[in-house]
């Protein structure tokens, strides 16, 4: 049996090295016939060493990246050739493939970046952070309560752009001798502001749901997977009533580890397209396209499992339903909004027309989620977050100035002294 593992592991292996192979022989090729970067151009990058498989971290920033770069040129800086294939590919800002370190160092030289961004916390962000005189910013790719977001990881950062007060509160209790004022800065949720996309169905009098299952994962503790225990059930009832449209945009990865979650998943898909075929105007939705942000911005309800998708969401600030995972050994956060949510547990998945129309019009329950949606995210009136997150730019570049300006001045003094010395020398001789 060993020798069998060893050979599919290395089997595997190939197939990557040949994919991986592939796609920088593409790259290359690829832009090699696009007009070179402008010299002293670009005065921003965003940091990105993450391939294909991670580029839902860099596509909900596509949208705000483009509106700040009217003022501040930004480049991407991709490090793996799967995920540059794909920003060059994508609506992407200016990528610059920048496979090894010295294809880094090259390409810095040519350009006047002072503010490097960062999505995810990739080890080879390191290598990035060797570069002094500019700033070093986390902005993260999603705001949420998981552990991920109190990493000792964010002091290796000069400044994080942070959602709102929950992740300040996060890391002020979890974070030893972090200076949280003088190190995040609050800018709301910008990509909330870009929720935009072509609705695939004519808006009319239904109810729409959108239900947003993650994956099954592939630890106990990270089993907060809905489809093989809520999903039928509730999608069977909402497909039955006329009144409802669902929107069932389950994780990719969605029945990778377990079969049997995997075929509820197919069951649901088969059951939305044989509503569809039944009725045409129901206009059910399997989507399982690359852009998020219509999905959220048009759904009147959204049920969705413990993951980002609950404060993407949230940023909404629309009325929403968190499924409480069926397997008692999730780990689920005793804090927070997941500590005051309205849960959808598996009893109540059946009759979830009833918890829909519930969270729709109880006062009690949209008061509560207005408070949470403040504590997370601040004033979610659209174009706010673009403005804190414009502000946080500027007083960046504000500071920038400062220090280079105090750089500059030091350098003068130094001249200053060389000359006194000479005239030192001078008087000597």
């Amino acid at each position: 049996m060993g020798a069998v593992r060893d050979v599919k592991k290395s089997y595997r292996l190939l197939r990557k090295a040949l994919r991986s192979r592939r796609a920088v022989q593409n790259v290359r090729r690829t832009l090699a016939a696009m007009p070179p970067h402008p010299e002293e151009h670009y005065k921003i990058a965003v940091y990105f060493a993450d391939g294909a498989v991670n580029m839902y971290q860099m596509r909900q920033w596509y949208k705000p990246l483009a509106e700040l770069a009217k003022k501040w040129p930004v480049v991407v800086l991709s490090r793996s050739a799967t995920g540059a294939e794909k920003l060059i590919a994508e609506d992407a800002p200016p990528v610059a493939f920048v496979p090894t370190v010295r294809d880094m160092e090259r390409f810095i030289r040519t350009q006047d970046i002072r503010i490097v961004l960062y999505v995810n916390q990739n080890t080879r962000n390191f290598q990035m952070f060797r570069y002094g005189r500019r700033w070093h910013v986390f902005i993260n790719h999603g705001e949420s309560d998981k552990m991920y977001m109190t990493t000792n990881q964010y002091k290796a950062y000069d400044y994080a752009l942070v959602a709102g007060q929950a992740a300040r509160d996060r890391l002020s209790r979890t974070l030893w001798d972090f200076d949280i004022d003088r190190r995040t800065i609050e800018i709301g949720r910008p990509q909330a502001d870009h929720y935009s996309g072509s609705l695939p169905f004519s808006a009319d009098e239904r109810t729409v749901v959108l239900y947003a299952p993650t994956w099954e994962g592939d630890r106990p503790s990270a089993f907060y997977g809905s489809i093989a225990t809520h999903g039928e059930s509730l999608v069977a009832a909402l497909l039955a009533t006329g009144e409802h449209r669902v929107v069932y945009r389950p994780h990719p990865r969605s029945g990778v580890v377990d079969a049997d979650y995997g075929a509820a998943h197919r069951r649901i898909v088969a059951a939305i397209a044989a509503a569809n075929e039944a009725d045409p105007a129901a206009g059910h939705v399997y989507d399982d396209g690359p852009e998020l942000g219509w999905q959220l911005a048009s759904s009147d309800v959204a049920i969705v499992d413990i993951s980002a998708m609950v404060y993407d969401r949230l940023a909404v600030g629309k009325p929403l339903l968190i499924t409480r995972p069926a397997d008692e050994r999730a780990s689920v956060d005793t804090g927070g909004y997941l500590s005051d949510c309205e849960w959808l547990t598996v009893d109540r998945a059946s009759g979830i027309v009833a918890e829909v129309e519930r969270v729709r019009a109880d006062e009690e329950a949209i008061a509560k989620l207005r408070m949470w949606v403040r504590h997370y995210f601040g004033d979610t009136t659209p174009g706010v977050a673009t403005a804190k997150f414009h502000a946080a730019i500027e007083q960046l570049m504000a500071e920038w100035d400062e220090w280079h300006q105090r750089e500059i001045g030091s350098v003068v003094t130094d001249e200053d002294d060389d000359d006194e010395e000479e005239k030192d020398d001078e008087l000597v001789v």
